[in-house]
């Protein structure tokens, strides 16, 4: 049912996949990943068990349970998504089920936050528009595409202007939400700024120098 994870990294332009439909105004983080998956030492397993209590109450009916929305990327939801408790276990889930990108009325700000982090856009669109996608039967099954320096939502069936922060665009669109990756990529500039401090320092050996 899940893929072979590979988190995304670097610059991310455009999210292209299939889109997955939740009905429901304030879906709280504890329906997307019950508090009892907070133990897990890491979040490897997290994806198989997004929404556990609301699929096993719709007995194989949930929308993330259903053979059509398999292998789909672009979720779409309705307001308030993502409130409740600041888990970041909840992203991480979805992330881990296969989320790439997140389109909905309004989002808990700590969510879209932990989301954004984790390299998952979080884009919205007005009430009637989200309506309009979700009745559609048949966009489950045909391909979107979002590309985030223009901010459109494309499908055969739509074609839409998406809102996002200017703040986190730029941060998709230049890699920097991916704080490794640009740490990594400014390893020299980082070891002169530590080189440059007036601090106490340590040669290779782990000997102490005089400090400046």
């Amino acid at each position: 049912m899940i893929k072979k994870f590979q988190a995304p990294v670097g610059p991310i332009s455009k999210i292209v996949g299939k889109s997955i439909v939740l009905i429901g105004d304030d879906i709280d983080t504890d329906r997307i990943i019950p508090a009892r998956f907070l133990k897990c030492v890491n979040f490897d397993n997290l994806g198989q068990s997004v929404f556990e209590d609301d699929r096993k109450n719709l007995k194989g009916k949930h929308p993330f349970d259903l053979e059509s929305n398999k292998g789909s990327s672009i979720l779409i939801v309705n307001s308030n998504f993502g409130c409740g408790s600041s888990r970041e276990h909840a992203p991480q889930a979805l992330l881990r089920w296969g989320i790439r990108a997140i389109i909905g009325e309004s989002f808990a700000e700590i969510f879209y936050c932990n989301c954004i982090a984790i390299g998952i856009p979080c884009f919205t669109l007005p009430k009637k528009l989200i309506k309009n996608i979700q009745e559609n039967k048949y966009i489950n099954n045909s391909l979107c595409e979002i590309n985030i320096n223009e901010s459109t939502f494309k499908s055969t069936f739509f074609n839409f202007d998406l809102e996002i922060k200017i703040s986190s665009k730029n941060m998709f669109l230049t890699g920097e939400w991916d704080a490794t990756s640009t740490l990594l990529a400014n390893k020299k500039l980082i070891e002169k700024k530590i080189n440059d401090l007036p601090y106490t320092k340590f040669n290779q050996s782990n000997e102490l120098f005089e400090t400046i």
